[in-house]
């Protein structure tokens, strides 16, 4: 009994030592879209609220284009200073004009999100991706008296293949009339039917 008791005893004192030990902790870390800014030899990053995030690691992103879209995964540091962890270029467009939007390639897609932020429209979607490079588009359609916007995307005859996430963002400065809120309404093609958004330019 007194065998099984300090038994019992030295397990006991083993687990109270193994939830002491603290794990190592990763840093805190986000992920946002943001807009490249290129001066001189110094890269920052725009967030879609206007905050300028300025790296301290510069060259974790080497081939920075000036206006480029990204997707920026960082680790927030002081004074909106950030360490780089990822950063991955997105699809950037600008609003392109028709009159006719039905015919507008508009393959389906699904879904995951849709925003303004800022002077941009963002998208993630899923598409079915195989090897042929596929095709997106924001449209305008000029013979209506509102302002609608189509999403145009062609699969280019690619087979079905694995599911992918699919970023893409659309300047909107075309649509700003002075500092008035500009509605417009948002048209997507997806499995399950077409979808309007009703959105608003601030």
């Amino acid at each position: 009994m007194r065998d099984r008791l300090a038994f019992l005893v030295a397990i006991l004192l083993l687990l109270l030592t193994s939830c002491e030990e603290e794990l190592p902790r990763m840093d805190d870390f986000k992920v946002d879209f943001a807009t490249v800014l290129v001066e001189t030899e110094n890269v920052r990053f725009r967030l879609d609220n206007g905050q300028i995030l300025t790296p301290i690691n510069p060259e974790a992103h080497p081939n920075a284009r000036n206006g480029q879209r990204v997707i920026i995964n960082y680790t927030p540091l002081e004074n909106n200073r950030i360490r780089i962890r990822a950063v991955t270029n997105i699809f950037y467009g600008a609003i392109l004009s028709t009159d006719s939007p039905a015919q507008i390639r508009q393959d389906p897609v699904r879904i995951q999100s849709v925003w303004v932020g800022g002077n941009y429209l963002n998208m993630i979607l899923e598409v079915q991706f195989h090897t042929v490079p596929h095709s997106i588009a924001l449209y305008r359609d000029t013979a209506s008296p509102s302002v609608d916007l189509h999403l145009g995307y062609s699969r280019n005859e690619d087979p079905p293949g694995t599911t992918r996430m699919l970023h893409a963002s659309f300047s909107l400065n075309s649509l700003r009339e002075g500092d008035s809120l500009v509605p417009f309404q948002l048209f997507i093609n997806t499995h399950g039917g077409m979808r309007k958004f009703e959105m608003v330019l601030e």
